[in-house]
């Protein structure tokens, strides 16, 4: 399948609607994804009405827009589908639902308030400029309601707080270290304004580790103009955080990332919104950084000095964007060098996404989807709980009322004897 932008064909409509038809039709014949998300739920249900009679043919466009926009790119049907790239099928259902996105944003600009959410760095760095006063009003109720009606932000939607000192505030007040394994650190824009503890975990394991910790100038990996259609934006940010990660890697860098969502962003999809070589040399030196922490473990070269170990049953939510990845259950492994520590690992979607969680059309919908994941973490009853997705944690504790730990604090604190 064709992703592209650069190339006449992804712009061909007439060209997507047949190929939507085409996949539609396969996965019809198939239904494997029945329980997936609801884009499938609203496809089958409809292909199942009398009105359409199994017809893909006689789906409107209403029938289409609805099973797009209920896909919050989560990417499970992509490795649960047996009939992707390389079978001649090449069946991409996630990027299929993106290119429509795209190509309707060309011609139907997403409302305002859907375009003001994605932008993550803008309302971000103004967020944590006025960080007390924002995570006050978060948790007013009729200022709440305000915000639902401007927004489109669900009055329930628990939202994660804002830092007043950023995390690439943090490190530049620190100083340098110097040693002679380097690493650069691509934060993130979660970690950068609403976590930055996940950002000073991963430092102090890593030069921990004897890495020394580069920041460089870097922008939101893109990935939440997807949900918009904004490829413009998309293609901006992904541009120019390539531009300078280049740099680096020829240096014989690596590029540690502690958020799936990035790291997917750098290992698969700028590979193929670009097909170029610099996007494929970035890629090859990113990392998730439990896989490279265990790249280091597997060298011989991670320190296994815990000055606490019995960390009890840990119940480890392993995020859709992770899995994705097909690295295996690294932050899994990570957390079992810790003498004492059982991991539970949970193999279901949260729900959240970046955005689509929390608008008030899908909120329920969303908390519907993380059922299963709750149900096992109370059935479990573990002494923490782990993800590598800080917004795959707020849907947890809006779920649970359980704090989250990623799993470098978890790691951290067994470095320390704290926690």
């Amino acid at each position: 399948m064709n992703f592209n932008p650069s190339t006449k064909t992804f712009w061909d409509e007439t060209a997507l609607h047949a190929n939507t038809e085409r996949i539609y039709d396969i996965c019809h014949g198939c239904r494997r994804c029945f329980n997936l998300c609801p884009s499938f739920s609203d496809l089958f249900n409809a292909l199942d009405t009398d009105r359409v009679d199994g017809e893909v043919k006689k789906l409107t466009r209403t029938d289409h827009q609805k099973i797009v926009d209920d896909c919050y790119y989560c990417k499970l049907c992509f490795n649960h589908c047996p009939y992707t790239p390389p079978h001649q099928y090449d069946l991409d259902f996630p990027r299929l639902m993106i290119q429509t996105k795209i190509q309707r944003a060309r011609k139907e600009p997403f409302p305002l308030k859907d375009r003001v959410l994605v932008d993550i760095d803008r309302m971000g760095r103004f967020a944590s400029l006025f960080a007390p006063w924002v995570n006050w009003g978060n948790r007013q109720g009729w200022i709440r309601l305000v915000i639902e009606k401007i927004f489109g932000i669900h009055r329930n939607r628990l939202l994660a707080p804002f830092a007043s000192q950023t995390f690439s505030t943090w490190f530049k007040k620190r100083g340098r270290t110097d040693r002679k394994k380097k690493v650069v650190l691509f934060y993130t824009c979660f970690v950068n304004y609403n976590d930055p503890e996940i950002g000073k975990a991963s430092v102090e394991v890593l030069e921990r580790n004897g890495i020394e910790v580069l920041v460089p100038p870097q922008e939101c990996c893109g990935m939440p103009f997807f949900d918009t259609g904004e490829i413009d934006q998309v293609l901006k940010k992904g541009t120019a955080n390539l531009r300078e990660m280049e740099k680096w890697v020829d240096q014989g860098y690596d590029i540690v990332i502690p958020m799936p969502t990035c790291s997917l962003m750098f290992k698969k999809e700028y590979p193929d919104l670009y097909q170029d070589e610099v996007s494929r040399k970035v890629a090859a030196k990113s990392f998730d950084l439990s896989e490279y922490l265990m790249k280091l473990h597997k060298e011989g070269l991670l320190s296994l000095d815990f000055k606490k170990s019995g960390l009890g049953k840990i119940a480890y939510q392993i995020p859709c964007h992770l899995r994705d990845q097909n690295i295996g259950y690294k932050s899994r492994d990570l957390m079992k060098l810790i003498p004492g520590t059982q991991v539970e690992v949970i193999e279901k979607c949260s729900g959240h996404d970046g955005t689509w969680g929390i608008k008030k059309e899908y909120f329920e919908a969303s908390m519907k989807i993380a059922q299963p994941l709750l149900r096992i973490i109370q059935e479990s009853r573990p002494d923490r709980i782990m993800t590598d997705c800080p917004l795959a944690g707020v849907q947890i504790e809006q779920g649970s009322g359980q704090k989250t730990a990623h799993p470098v604090q978890i790691l951290n604190e067994a470095y320390k004897g704290k926690g």
